[in-house]
């Protein structure tokens, strides 16, 4: 291959370049006759004018350093292509000579200009970086004064195209080394890193402010300083976590959705932590203060919220807000807990939920916006989980805004130890997106960067990062003492006056608004907080988050006694035609041989037996509700064909590689299938999962982990969403987890689901958790999941083994009839058994089989499918209807500490008290006690399995308690 050498035309003056040829194009005589030669000579020829596969910039020529052998880069110094070259004239070799050198500073200052922004308000000196490549070039001493005379190609950064060396090194830095420093360059798109570069070099990356928009921004940071003063002075020691320091962010963000009202933009999903949160809900989505100070008092009635409620600073609040242009645009602040990110997945799958449903494909209507914490966005690893999806379809929701309130500090903990890059944004250049970084006591920069970004994501449908460099003026939260870890950093800052009173200085130094206008609105500002906390103290505004209302209203959460039953039951002839199409390839579609016979001619089988296996069961409970009109989204790692290459929900053409999905048969106008392989990632996708359930109550949103045991990955959104947001926030979902579990031998991290861990979570019928073992089962479940008003997260301990053993089969006539069935009887004779044992999932086989060969009647053995809300009322009839009953034994394969022995272990206590006249006894079989899951041997393991069988047919004596 040959070995193209460095020119002057590739590299980092590759924009440089392509701006020039532009104009050329346009009208040659747009250019400097010296470039008019080289475009003439190369397209002339029908040649190339640069190789864009060289992406090495040619090294710098400092004058008088050439040396022997030196490479100027000057259009005829370098091969370019196999165009003929001419002998350049000596002037013209040192015109290009030093044009070489201005192209390479504007390359630099656009490459690294942000490293020499003025970004900290606290006036620090940056670190030193003259270890980075190309520093040197930042900095007008690298040309003489006589060169800072010349007149320079200006590479589109001025609109003339010839301007004095001087002046394009001010305008650089003005754009590029003040207030706002941008890393840009790196991204590969060049049409929007042009774009970036037209809107940021032809105004010098500012915006000309009228009066009447300054008046607006001073309006906005009085409110926002004043609303934390006041809490300050009338709620002293309450934690608000306040945003004194970064005031800017509330100008921001009205800027945000002033352009992105212009631009077509309907709807804001806000996912933020407590830093600024409360300043946030009042000033920008429009709480009444009033609201806020009764939320520091306290509700009236203390007794009616035991157990229940949140902090203040992780409410969440909807409103509809009007831009100055007259736009209306719908916001809602998403509810989250303290741990730091974890709501950013909610949020995207709630905006893609709001997408879907509205039918904005173009992604212009919705959009997600993300206030993070600068030590959180570097240290929390869902921020990378989050970004990663940002592009994948089945996930991508047009792009996210992300604002960083670089606080320049972690709670105690300082950048240099919280992480190894420069900035805290650094982790976002995974993505091809610009990040701007903009000095937090610069409101105007900070407003301009906001338009500049809602702008870009609106135009793109990209993500965007805005690193909002700013200060905290008190500690972590309000009764914190910074000095103690920071006191030179707090020796500043008690000094600094705020962000407000340094624009309104501005302001009046430049004979915009005077002094006197902007303390008359500070007064008028803190009158109407005063106002508002009158209001509060003379009637409690206090008030539950709304909830069942829009979307939500047909449906209900609370008790799960009273929900009226609903036929899950489908006619049995409807049932054959949905096999039927289930089993069926579209003519000319080449199905993979193994697929044909395992699915396929499986599924036609079936037509003739009527015996489905698990898979049928699942494929036909979604075939059903789809053509009821409610619609369907299954994602997780390998979901697509399923982990144990049992689903095969898309098929895929083996010559072509085109795709099929038969339950899109079943589409109606109303309905529609989603199946998505997601990321290797568990929390980031189950956080997804369940924001998009939160805005389709209609429909069934199913999560599937690869195994049941990596969904410990995603313990904060089961734990702080999944299980507790009803209680916490009044917030129903109906999300659906599919996590396999049951032991068969494939070690610690293949069997359990720790569905002991979904135990404990269990209360107030908050969750669904089923341990289900039938084909008929998965059917009922799955549409009672669906067609039933009560929307709780069930949790399904699905199967692995049981997929395909030959036992765990149903009939077609049971899914056209019947139910879900919490608890399944035996069929032995009641009257006569004496011992019970009591389980759930795929043990029951191995208990039936043991117990048949020995044809022991007295041994009845009952499926608990429904474990939690537990099944009392339904296992003490069984038990009433055992009047010989002498002991009663929980039976399972987990290890006594694990599973749910010591979840039922009160109930059945309960249940086995019951019978005073006639007592029981009541006991455990199971594996011990074991810090790991599982052996990871499989011998061991099938020696344990026959050890648990054994002793609950053979024997069955010893008290478990």
């Amino acid at each position: 291959m040959a070995k193209f050498q460095d020119s002057y035309l590739s590299g980092g003056n590759i924009d440089f370049i392509e701006g020039l040829y532009a104009r050329y194009l346009e009208d040659p005589s747009n250019v400097d006759p010296s470039w008019r030669e080289v475009f003439e000579r190369n397209d002339g020829a029908g040649r190339p004018i640069y190789n864009k596969t060289l992406i090495e910039p040619p090294a710098p020529v400092v004058p008088g350093k050439e040396g022997k052998g030196a490479k100027p880069p000057v259009p005829n110094g370098g091969a370019v292509a196999t165009a003929p070259q001419t002998a350049p004239t000596v002037a013209f070799q040192q015109d290009m000579r030093l044009q070489s050198q201005v192209d390479q500073a504007i390359s630099a200052f656009r490459l690294r200009g942000h490293l020499r922004a003025t970004l900290d308000p606290l006036g620090r000196p940056r670190p030193p970086l003259e270890h980075v490549a190309d520093m040197g070039m930042v900095d007008d001493q690298h040309f003489s004064t006589a060169e800072l005379e010349q007149m320079v190609e200006s590479s589109n950064v001025f609109v003339q195209t010839r301007v004095k060396l001087k002046d394009l090194l001010a305008r650089l830095h003005r754009t590029y080394t003040g207030s706002i420093g941008v890393e840009y360059m790196q991204m590969l798109d060049s049409e929007r890193r042009r774009w970036l570069m037209r809107r940021m070099e032809f105004t010098e990356n500012r915006t000309q402010f009228t009066v009447d928009e300054q008046r607006h921004i001073l309006t906005k940071l009085s409110y926002a300083e004043g609303f934390e003063n006041f809490l300050h002075t009338k709620f002293i020691g309450a934690k608000r976590f306040a945003l004194d320091g970064g005031e800017a962010l509330v100008p921001m963000l009205d800027a945000v959705l002033e352009m992105g009202g212009d631009l077509g933009l309907k709807e804001v999903v806000v996912g933020m932590a407590h830093r600024g949160r409360l300043n946030v809900l009042t000033n920008t989505l429009g709480k009444k203060p009033d609201q806020i100070f009764s939320e520091f008092e306290g509700p009236i009635d203390p007794k009616q919220h035991m157990g229940r409620g949140d902090v203040k600073y992780h409410m969440g609040f909807s409103s509809d807000h009007t831009t100055r242009g007259g736009k209306g645009i719908h916001l809602s602040l998403a509810f989250n807990p303290s741990h730091l990110e974890a709501v950013d997945p909610v949020v995207e799958g709630r905006v893609r939920a709001k997408q879907d449903r509205s039918g904005d494909t173009d992604r212009s209507k919705v959009m997600p916006l993300l206030i993070h914490g600068d030590a959180a966005f570097i240290g929390q690893g869902v921020v990378a989980e989050t970004l990663n999806m940002a592009g994948l379809k089945g996930y991508e929701t047009g792009g996210t805004l992300h604002v960083v309130i670089n606080n320049q500090v972690g709670f105690t903990t300082d950048p240099s130890d919280s992480r190894s890059s420069i900035y805290s944004t650094a982790l976002a250049q995974m993505l091809d997106i610009p990040i701007f970084h903009v000095n937090g006591d610069d409101p105007e920069a900070c407003v301009h960067v906001a338009r500049l970004a809602a702008e870009y994501r609106q135009t793109f449908k990209s993500d965007v990062v805005i690193d909002l460099v700013c200060y905290r003026r008190f500690g972590h939260n309000e009764g914190d003492d910074p000095s103690f870890t920071q006191p030179e950093m707090y020796d500043i800052i008690r000094k600094h006056p705020s962000v407000r009173t340094r624009y309104a200085q501005q302001l009046a130094e430049k004979g915009r608004i005077p002094a006197e206008e902007s303390e008359a609105i500070k007064q008028r500002c803190m009158q109407d907080f005063d106002a508002a906390l009158t209001r509060a103290r003379a009637q409690s505004q206090f008030k539950e988050p709304s909830a069942l209302e829009g979307l939500w209203a047909p449906y209900k959460g609370g008790q799960h006694n009273g929900v009226p039953p609903v036929v899950t039951a489908v006619d049995k002839e409807t049932l054959r035609g949905a096999l039927k199409k289930l089993s069926e390839a579209p003519e000319g579609f080449n199905v993979h041989r193994d697929v044909e016979r395992t699915v396929l001619k499986k599924r036609q089988a079936m037509l003739q037996t009527e015996e489905i296996q698990w898979s049928e069961g699942e494929a036909l409970a979604y075939a059903t509700v789809l053509s009821e009109g409610y619609s369907i989204r299954l994602s997780g790692q390998d979901s697509e064909r399923g982990t144990f290459t049992h689903r095969h929900a898309v098929l895929h053409d083996v010559k072509t590689g085109e795709k099929f999905v038969p339950l899109r048969q079943f589409h109606t106008d109303k309905s529609h299938f989603d199946v998505f392989n997601s990321p290797l990632s568990e929390m980031g996708v189950l956080g997804f999962e369940y924001g998009y359930s939160l805005d389709v109550p209609d429909g069934l949103v199913l999560w599937e982990a690869q195994f049941g045991d990596f969904a410990n990955g995603a313990q904060i959104i089961i734990d702080q969403f999944i299980a507790a947001a009803e209680s916490k926030w009044r917030r129903l979902s109906g999300l659906t987890m599919l996590l396999p579990h049951g032991y068969e031998g494939q070690g610690p991290e293949h069997s359990s689901a720790r569905l002991e861990r979904f135990l404990n979570l269990s209360a107030e019928d908050n969750i669904q958790v089923v341990y289900p073992t039938t084909p008929a089962q998965i059917f009922h479940l799955l549409r009672r999941q669906v067609l039933r008003p009560l929307r709780k997260p069930l949790v399904i301990m699905s199967p692995k083994s049981l997929l395909r053993r030959p036992e765990a089969t149903s009939k077609l006539d049971e899914l056209a009839s019947g139910t879900f069935q919490e608890v399944i009887a035996d069929k032995v004779d009641l009257a006569g058994v004496t011992r019970l044992l009591l389980c759930s999932g795929k043990v029951y086989y191995d208990l039936v089989k043991a117990r048949d060969e020995r044809k022991d009647h007295s041994i009845a053995i009952v499926r608990v499918e429904q474990l939690y809300p537990f099944p009392f009322d339904e296992l003490a009839g069984l038990v009433s209807n055992m009047p010989k009953l002498t002991e009663i034994f929980w039976v399972q394969e987990e290890p006594r500490n694990s599973g749910a022995w010591h979840f039922v272990f009160p109930r059945l206590h309960d249940l086995a008290a019951a019978r005073a006249q006639n007592p029981v006894k009541l006991g455990y079989i199971g594996r011990a006690e074991a810090a790991s899951p599982a052996t990871g041997f499989t011998q061991t393991h099938n020696l344990e399995q026959q050890l648990i069988v054994e002793e609950a047919i053979l024997r069955g004596t010893k008290n478990g308690r």
